[in-house]
Formats: structure tokens, sequence, C-alpha cells
């Protein structure tokens, strides 16, 4: 709640129930997801539930999502007009009051859907625009969120765009794919302070390490 009402400037944390019972901190967690869903922030395979309980890859998956859509959506300028300054979590229905107030029919869901998904689309091709705009210059080509990435070279390049220092480019292209792998993730845990979630053979490494290479480097 203090997160997004300070990225949002809508007031959340006068809702917040302070108490050690876990239906109350189902019910804070509830009232946020609840506060992003009704604004179209993509919440797939997350509820309360498995953030109370300390699920790692969906609260991962929350953060990525509150990222992608604050730090991202921001360029397009669709915000503001999505977090009125008066907005807070009391228009947000309870689940009382749910059913009758926020009925909706198939067609304005399925409306809603199509939205969400050019947002999506148009924030993915603005985060792809800022890493090609900081690995060009490095002679390396990122075309996607996939192939791109299994050298390691897109990696490293992100690296040395924040500190030219930490990265020689011509050394990582006689190195294997994993080499570049574990050196970009060990570069960026020991020199940048981004903890070291992947093993190089993992799946999906370029979003998660993004996840917080996009903090250091727009702070």
């Amino acid at each position: 709640m203090a997160l997004l009402e300070e990225l949002s400037g809508c007031k959340l944390l006068h809702s917040f129930k302070k108490s050690a019972h876990r239906i109350f901190r189902l019910n804070n967690i509830a009232k946020v997801l609840s506060f992003l869903e009704e604004r179209n922030v993509k919440l797939v395979s997350i509820d309360a539930v498995d953030i109370a309980d300390g699920n790692s890859s969906i609260i991962l998956g929350l953060i990525w999502n509150i990222i992608l859509f604050f730090q991202i959506k921001e360029l397009t300028g669709n915000i503001r007009s999505q977090f009125p300054s008066s907005s807070s979590l009391s228009s947000i229905p309870t689940s009382s009051d749910s059913d009758t107030s926020f009925s909706s029919t198939p067609s304005e869901e399925r409306q809603s859907a199509a939205i969400t998904m050019r947002e999506n689309s148009k924030a993915i091709k603005k985060l792809l625009q800022w890493i090609q705009r900081r690995t060009r210059k490095y002679g390396v080509a990122v075309q996607d969120f996939g192939k791109s990435w299994t050298s390691g070279l897109a990696f490293l390049a992100v690296i040395k765009s924040i500190d030219s220092s930490l990265v020689d480019m011509r050394k990582a292209l006689l190195r294997t794919p994993r080499e570049n792998l574990e050196d970009a993730f060990r570069i960026a845990h020991y020199s940048l302070g981004i903890p070291q979630l992947l093993e190089p053979e993992g799946k999906n490494r370029s979003f998660t390490f993004l996840i917080h290479e996009l903090d250091a480097g727009y702070r």
C-alpha cells in the first residue's frame, strides 16, 4: 500500500488494518490487488494467499507488473489518467457489495481486456526500445526478449551502459554464452548489488534480471 500510494498519488494506507491474524493480512493484500486490477494492471495467477504465504515467485511477478505499469507505461503518458489524485481504496468494493457495484457485461470485459493487451504491448515495446538504446552502441542487437539474450552479450551490454568500467566487450566476444552469462550475473551481484536469482541455464532469465536492472537504471 505504501509503495502504490507513493507511485500513484492515491490514498491507500488509511484502510490498512494492522493485525497478526491471517484474515486481516489477506484482506489488506486483497485490497491492493483490487486497486491494481480495477485500473487494468495485469494480475495473472496472483492472489492474496500466495503473497501472504511468502511465495517469492508470485511476489516477484507482482513487482514486475508494477514496474511494467508505473516505470514503463509512464513513457506512454497513460498513468495519471488511470490514477486521478482523488482516487483511494474507498472506491474499491468490499466483498459484500462487489457483486452489485461492479458487475460488467461480457462485452465490457472483452473491451477492457483488449485495452489492457494493447497497453501491455505498447509498454513492452517501449522497454525493448530502451534496451536497444542501451546496447546498440556496443554492437549488440536486441530484437526480442528471447534468443537475443542467450549469448549473454545483451546482459553485459546493459551493465556496461550503466558503468562502462565493469565490462570488456572485446573479451566477451571470445567467450562462450555460458561464460558471458555467469560473468554478467556475477558483475550484477557484486558491483551493482543485484542478487543472482537465476542460473545461466535457467529459463526467462532476461525478465527477472531486468526487473532489478530497471530499478537501478531508472534511479
